[in-house]
C-alpha cells in the first residue's frame, strides 16, 4: 500500500527517473520553456526550484551541488550567469506551469512549464513594479501632486512677465 507516498514516480526507476527530471531541468535553463506532459512538468517543478534558490548566491559550493543535480556543464554556467541575477529579488515560485490541452496521439494532458521571469507577455515591466500597493500608491500621488505644481507655478511666474511686457508695449505705444 502507498499510505502517505506523494511522490510522483512517473512510472520510472530510480535512476530514470534522476536522469529524466535531471535532463528536462537543463533544457529548462537552456531554453527557458519547454512543453511536457502536466505530471512530469509538477515533478520538475518540485525538482528544479531548489536548484534555482541555491543558483541566487553563486559560490564553489553551491555550483557544485547544482551540477551533481544537472550533471551538465553548460547548463549550470547558464543557470549562474543569466537565470541567477533575474531571479534574485523573487522569493520562490520561479516556474509557471501552463495547461495546453491534449496530445493527439495519447491524450496524454500537456502543459507548458516556464521560467517566471523570462517571459515578456505576463511582466513587460518586472522593473518598474513596486513591492507594495501602498507605497505606489503613495509615491504616484507624491509624483502627480509635484508635477501638477510645477507647471502652474512656472506658468504663473511667466504669465506675469508676459502681462508686464504686454503693458510695457502699451505704453510705449501711447
Amino acid at each position: 500500500m502507498r499510505h502517505g507516498k506523494k511522490f510522483n514516480h512517473l512510472g520510472r526507476t530510480a535512476s530514470h527517473r534522476s536522469a529524466l527530471l535531471s535532463n528536462m531541468a537543463c533544457s529548462l535553463i537552456e531554453h527557458k520553456r519547454i512543453n511536457t506532459t502536466v505530471a512530469k512538468a509538477k515533478a520538475l517543478r518540485v525538482y528544479v526550484e531548489p536548484l534555482l534558490t541555491k543558483a541566487k548566491e553563486d559560490t564553489t559550493h553551491n555550483r557544485r551541488i547544482v551540477f551533481s543535480y544537472l550533471q551538465n556543464k553548460e547548463a549550470v554556467a547558464e543557470l549562474f550567469r543569466t537565470v541567477a541575477p533575474k531571479i534574485a529579488e523573487r522569493n520562490g515560485g520561479y516556474t509557471r506551469i501552463i495547461k495546453t490541452g491534449f496530445r493527439p496521439g495519447d491524450a496524454a494532458d500537456t502543459a507548458l512549464i516556464e521560467l517566471v521571469d523570462f517571459n515578456e507577455l505576463y511582466n513587460p515591466n518586472a522593473e518598474e513594479k513596486k513591492a507594495t500597493r501602498r507605497s505606489r500608491r503613495s509615491t504616484a500621488a507624491k509624483k502627480e501632486a509635484v508635477v501638477a505644481e510645477a507647471p502652474v507655478v512656472e506658468e504663473k511666474a511667466a504669465e506675469p512677465t508676459a502681462e508686464a511686457a504686454d503693458s510695457t508695449e502699451e505704453k510705449t505705444e501711447e
